[in-house]
């Protein structure tokens, strides 16, 4: 029962969402050719119930204008939280849309995610009842696994891989761990509050990827093809990006630090994108490009 509520919610926001403003009378015709409708309109109580239950479950105001009778998400009452349950709320709504082409389902080729397989529930319950975590970790530089006891404060997904920052109550500083490389994950009977003043977005506010450091954000300009520019107008690579158009390329202006995650980035865009500042992120990017060459230089 709690399940199809949130669905119903999720497709409550989602439709709305996608329509930008929508009258009664659309929204139910909507309704009616949903899964949950059974050709029927949304009673105007539910409506209304469901229009609460959103708000105190994601933090989102469905607002309404009385001028065009129109509701709306009400994107100016944006609170922290909603904006956390943005990807929940994006994963369901794709869950959803896949569930009803189940006719295609062939034609459908999603991505894997191999770690959200084992750890993730685990990680997500500690994380929501406040215990520590107990398991065994093994990064890539070290030859065996060693045990780690973390305060789990969030998690991050990127490029396929499920990633957990919290704080080793061992080496007393928040690290990030893979949950791809963890093994015996098990909750603990110890308790931890979250720090009052911690921000899972300011966290990695100033990096791109899942590094950060404590190195200040610098100016970052690339000078890209028109190709490539197409393609960062639609996925930034970071929140400060500004763009500036010339005739045959752009330039992309940041202020981020300049971490491994970036450098990787960047050279995967092979000729299509040049460091023009700093001078630092020219140097290292130019060092890994002479690594390559010397990789294919006959001897």
């Amino acid at each position: 029962m709690v399940r199809d509520l949130l669905g119903r919610y999720i497709w409550m926001v989602d439709t709305i969402e996608r329509y930008g403003r929508i009258t009664r009378e659309k929204f139910n015709e909507l309704w009616a050719r949903s899964p949950y409708g059974n050709g029927e309109p949304m009673p105007r109580r539910s409506f209304y119930n469901y229009r609460n239950g959103i708000e105190e479950a994601f933090g989102i105001v469905i607002g309404y204008d009385p001028s065009t009778f129109e509701y709306f998400i009400d994107n100016h009452s944006d609170s922290n939280e909603a904006a956390r349950n943005r990807w929940l709320i994006d994963s369901v709504s794709v869950s959803g849309m896949l569930g009803d082409a189940r006719n295609i389902s062939g034609r459908v080729v999603l991505e894997n995610v191999p770690s959200s397989r084992r750890h993730l529930a685990t990680v997500l319950d500690a994380m929501k009842q406040g215990r520590r975590l107990r398991f065994s970790y093994r990064s890539y530089n070290e030859s065996t696994p060693k045990d780690r006891q973390v305060n789990p404060y969030f998690v991050k997904i990127f490029k396929q891989l499920w990633y957990l920052i919290g704080y080793n109550v061992d080496d007393k500083a928040i690290k990030t761990y893979s949950l791809d490389r963890m093994g015996s994950v098990s909750l603990t009977e110890a308790k931890f509050e979250m720090p009052p003043n911690f921000n899972p977005e300011d966290f990695f506010a100033d990096s791109f990827g899942i590094i950060t450091d404590s190195s200040r954000p610098e100016r970052v300009t690339l000078r890209v093809s028109r190709w490539l520019a197409n393609y960062l107008r639609a996925l930034p690579l970071h929140k400060s990006q500004r763009e500036e158009i010339h005739e045959n390329y752009s330039l992309f202006h940041y202020r981020m630090q300049v971490t491994s995650d970036l450098i990787e980035e960047i050279m995967r865009y092979g000729s299509n994108i040049t460091v023009l500042e700093p001078k630092e992120l020219r140097l290292r990017v130019t060092n890994e490009l002479r690594k390559c060459m010397e990789n294919y230089t006959l001897h």
